[in-house]
């Protein structure tokens, strides 16, 4: 906060309230060697107060000045005494106060300290996140008023450890003890370094004992955050690679056709998001954090008409040519891409998340789990739900299953079997422009966003059973999880590489994938 704003509270507590800082506290905070000043305000941050806060603020943003041993707060070409509140013209002799960076972090901590008693939960709790790091014996009183005061129960559990990290640098052999037990419940990543520099510097064989005891409690609880952390970042990755792969499990799995524009269209259904951001924010920036709602179905619109236009011109007439039709689908993929490189421009486009996808749910000390991250999970279980209802319980499902197991007899019956050909390579390109909206959200939109995911959709589709819904939820989270557990031991790029050999000897020892294909279409 800046000295200006300030300067009304520190005023209105001079009136109403005992002085709290005094003429020889503030001159010798402003004035005279680094160590001394310290020392000064060290004390004065006993008796601290608003005014205090001001004074300090005034002297973080060079805005105190001195005229002899007179030492006064500048504000508008005018000098105020930071004591009685009194202004005063600016003396013609008045001279800048030098502070060096150990003075600079002396006043950041000073005034990150007396933020712990602000209305404002927030402030306190940036106040708490600022003195972790930088906590000291001299700050406990403070702390432990604040501790007394606050009535949050989460900062003040989170104070309760900043009171143990100062205690951690005790000279006191008791204190240090204490402190190595209250850090020992903490999960916190800074708690393991601050533990680690401790044990390097301590003396006493029982501290050490005892550091060391707390040292593996916290590795043990940052262990499972870690342990948590893969789990999730698993399911995160599986839920992107299902609501791909849902799309293709329809144009691949039940429609034979290899697509191998599918990754294009989710970049369509990922631009359309784009496209909708715009609108919003130029004509309604008020509903901003209600775009993606409208995104969702003209995103899913979008890649379904593009899809729909392909099986029409093109799809139709490569049925039963699987190689035909993949040269023909990439050949549509590369004019696809130049398309949007045309309309939007080679770079990468920025969507950003609506407030409520914003932040997170802090868990463990090391683990929060992102806002974007369990929303996009639960639209893929939606997604999921919804195209198990349509292939199982609709009409349209049931046309879908007779053409896919018995083509020639589905048409004797009555199907139109081109219109029910279109239908369903529409409904999966309309599934992949949602996988596209959703990926929208958690990382950059560009011309080649599709072929990052295409060829480990395809992996899912064959892994889990051509065909088969439940094989392709399985594939899409084991396959998540795994690859995130890997990466952890092993890096990205062998984890890559030990996924994909995990799944080529899978598929030569069952090459059905985990589901069989079950009808007439397996027999024949």
């Amino acid at each position: 906060m800046h000295i200006k704003t300030l300067l009304p509270f520190a005023l209105f507590f001079i009136a109403s309230h005992a002085y709290a800082i005094s003429a020889d506290e503030a001159k010798g905070i402003a004035i005279g060697e680094t160590d001394a000043r310290i020392e000064v305000l060290q004390k004065a941050m006993l008796t601290a107060d608003e005014k205090t806060a001001a004074f300090l603020q005034a002297l973080s943003d060079d805005a105190v000045k001195t005229s002899g041993d007179k030492v006064f707060i500048v504000s508008d070409d005018k000098a105020i005494d930071p004591v009685t509140g009194t202004s005063l013209p600016l003396p013609a002799d008045a001279e800048d106060i030098i502070n060096n960076n150990r003075m600079r972090g002396e006043l950041d901590s000073a005034l990150a300290a007396l933020k712990l008693f602000s209305k404002d939960d927030k402030v306190r709790q940036a106040a708490v996140r600022q003195m972790q790091s930088d906590a000291d014996e001299t700050k406990l009183p403070l702390i432990e008023k604040a501790l007394v005061t606050e009535q949050n129960p989460a900062i003040k559990e989170q104070l309760g450890m900043v009171r143990a990290a100062a205690l951690l640098n005790s000279s006191d052999k008791t204190r240090r003890l204490e402190a190595a037990k209250l850090l020992a419940g903490s999960g916190q990543a800074n708690t393991k370094t601050m533990l680690l520099a401790r044990l390097e510097q301590e003396t006493e064989s029982d501290v050490k004992a005892a550091l060391g005891a707390a040292l593996r409690q916290v590795e043990s609880a940052l262990a499972w955050g870690d342990r948590l952390g893969a789990i999730f970042s698993g399911i995160s990755l599986g839920s992107i690679l299902l609501l791909v792969a849902l799309g293709l499990a329809i144009t691949y799995g039940l429609m034979g056709v290899i697509n191998m524009a599918h990754g294009e269209l989710m970049m369509i259904g990922a631009y359309a998001t784009y496209v909708v951001q715009g609108l919003f924010q130029t004509y309604l920036p008020g509903a901003f954090d209600w775009y993606l709602l409208a995104a969702v179905p003209v995103a899913f619109l979008a890649s379904a008409l593009m899809g729909a236009a392909l099986e029409r011109s093109v799809i139709r007439f490569l049925y039963g040519r699987p190689l035909e039709t993949l040269l023909a689908t990439w050949g549509i993929s590369l004019m696809l891409m130049q398309l949007v490189r045309t309309v939007f421009g080679a770079q990468n486009v920025g969507v950003e998340n609506p407030s409520w996808m914003s932040g997170g749910v802090q868990v463990l000390g090391n683990l929060s789990l992102p806002f974007n991250r369990l929303v996009i999970i639960g639209f893929a279980i939606f997604v999921l739900a919804a195209v198990a209802w349509l292939i199982g319980r609709t009409r349209l499902g049931l046309f879908v299953r007779g053409v896919t197991q018995n083509r020639p007899i589905a048409s004797c019956m009555g199907v139109n079997t081109a219109r029910i050909d279109t239908y369903a390579f529409a409904l999966g390109s309309g599934i992949a422009g949602l996988a596209g909206c959703a990926l929208s959200q958690v990382g950059n939109v560009g011309p080649d966003l599709g072929q990052g995911y295409i060829v480990d959709a395809f992996m899912v589709v064959v892994l889990g059973g051509v065909g088969q819904l439940a094989g392709t939820v399985y594939a899409a989270l084991g396959l998540g999880i795994l690859n995130k557990f890997l990466e952890g031991l092993a890096g990205a790029v062998l984890a890559k590489i030990a996924v994909l050999v995990f799944i080529i000897i899978f598929i030569q020892k069952r090459p059905q994938g985990i589901f069989a294909m079950k009808g007439r279409s397996a027999e024949a």
